[in-house]
């Protein structure tokens, strides 16, 4: 079962909306939820709640060491309290994913993420579970860090935080442990197919 929940984003309101703190939005989303508060933890690096369901502990987490240092935060907890790598679900922003589409994916590299290539190291392991919220690909290499670091048009954050809530369908099946069917539920959340308008019959 995953037993902590970690969000990836950057630190303060210069970055609250950008595209790259899409693993904070979905963190928010779960806390309100799990009707739990987030607070400022120094030992940790980052933004905690800990709250208990079905008898079991969990932990959500924000950390606020920027993207690149998120390894410090993640290891700091999950050491401390004995968390395993695979009992570990990071959230984290995905340029290779429509937005509003959401893909699972267990162990592997980090791709160049910079947030998960700490994670990798400072945890000595890949072997943690990744949620990858989609938000789309400028078409441009040379655009990719400008758009991470952008605000989504209003059209394409309502596509991330519907994606975000479909999502979190998954939590009880997070929860027991059920990862096959929390991957199956989070890659058939598909975002509903636009509707084609039926054309008009003019009247003869």
């Amino acid at each position: 079962m995953i037993k902590l929940f970690v969000g990836l984003g950057n630190p303060g309101p210069d970055y609250a909306a950008t595209r790259h703190n899409a693993g904070f939005w979905w963190i928010d989303e779960l806390a309100r939820l799990l009707k739990v508060t987030l607070s400022m933890d120094k030992s940790y690096h980052g933004y905690v709640a800990r709250t208990t369901v079905d008898g079991q502990t969990i932990w959500l987490l924000q950390p606020q060491t920027f993207m690149n240092l998120s390894g410090k935060s993640v290891s700091a907890l999950a050491k401390f309290f004995k968390i395993k790598p695979e009992e570990i679900l990071v959230v984290h922003d995905e340029l290779d994913v429509a937005a509003g589409q959401q893909k699972m994916k267990f162990g592997g590299s980090h791709a160049g993420h910079n947030g998960l290539k700490d994670i990798h190291a400072q945890l000595g392991s890949a072997d943690y579970w990744r949620l990858r919220v989609g938000i789309g690909h400028p078409g441009v290499k040379a655009e990719v860090l400008n758009w991470v670091l952008k605000k989504p048009s209003p059209e394409q954050q309502q596509l991330i935080d519907e994606g975000i809530a479909r999502s979190l369908k998954a939590l009880p099946d997070f929860l027991s442990g059920d990862m096959e069917k929390a991957t199956m539920v989070v890659h058939t959340s598909k975002p509903p197919r636009p509707k084609i308008p039926k054309p008009i019959k003019l009247e003869e």
